[in-house]
């Protein structure tokens, strides 16, 4: 049932990747995000969030790292779009994210977007039964920031996920091996690395959600749900759905290379 709503989330960024060019606006986005959701008997969980949050989605553009309120300014060549979405279906969660770039943003920022995506991946491969998140943490961290030189954000952290959107145990994108919560077999995750392509340094607006970073760089942010198990973890949400929809999309710049599946 989980994976149901991990792959209705899938199923609706696939459809922003149809819909994203030059010229549209956040705010139309988050329109067609809630009507797809209820289209499939489901609800937006961000919607009334903590009673507060007045939006299906977070859409955050360059500098944004997360939490971005869709707006009636015009996104235009160049931009990179984290859109974050969750549903309720059944009684379950769903929760992730996917990073776009209309057109093409430069080498610099395409870089980032394939090392964050395949920084995902590698924390991935260490959610199986026995690890800790500080496991997941230290694969990410060494991938972006030892590796690549990149800022991971240690405001905001990955989490678990179920009858909840957000449920312990928190999962940072940095860490040491052996540290943090012993992952067990069943526990569901989300995964989530914020990369930015400066400094780690992050704040929030006067509008209490958006948090952009403070040498005003790009961000990156892709998500994926997912099931610790035995062997390697069980990807509930679906990047490929999403991926052939850019890649069909011709204002999307989509020639990043690939990660390899977890494990």
């Amino acid at each position: 049932m989980m994976r149901q709503s991990a792959l209705l989330v899938s199923k609706t960024l696939a459809e922003m990747a149809k819909l994203l060019k030059p010229g549209i606006t956040s705010l139309y986005l988050d329109k067609i995000i809630g009507e797809y959701i209820r289209d499939h008997k489901a609800i937006p969980s961000f919607l009334n969030y903590k009673n507060t949050y007045p939006f299906n989605s977070c859409i955050s553009v360059n500098d944004v790292v997360v939490h971005g309120l869709p707006n009636k300014k015009e996104l235009k060549e160049g931009d990179i779009v984290s859109i974050d979405v969750g549903v309720i279906l059944n009684g379950w969660h769903g929760d992730h994210a996917y990073t776009f770039a209309i057109g093409d943003p430069g080498p610099e920022v395409i870089k980032l977007i394939q090392v964050t995506k395949e920084s995902l991946y590698r924390g991935i491969d260490k959610a199986i039964h026995g690890n800790y998140t500080g496991d997941i943490g230290f694969a990410i961290q060494e991938y972006t920031e030892k590796l690549h030189g990149y800022g991971v954000v240690r405001e905001l952290v990955g989490h678990g996920l179920g009858r909840s959107m957000h449920e312990d145990p928190q999962v940072p994108n940095f860490g040491r091996r052996g540290s943090g919560k012993k992952l067990r077999e069943g526990m569901t995750l989300a995964i989530e690395p914020m990369i930015n392509l400066g400094k780690k340094e992050v704040y929030t607006e006067d509008d209490g959600w958006t948090v952009r970073t403070k040498d005003g760089k790009p961000s990156v942010h892709f998500e994926h749900d997912i099931c610790v198990q035995k062997i390697k973890a069980d990807i509930l949400s679906d990047f490929s759905i999403i991926e052939a929809a850019e890649k069909a999309n011709a204002h999307l710049f989509s020639d990043y290379v690939k990660p390899a599946i977890a494990g």
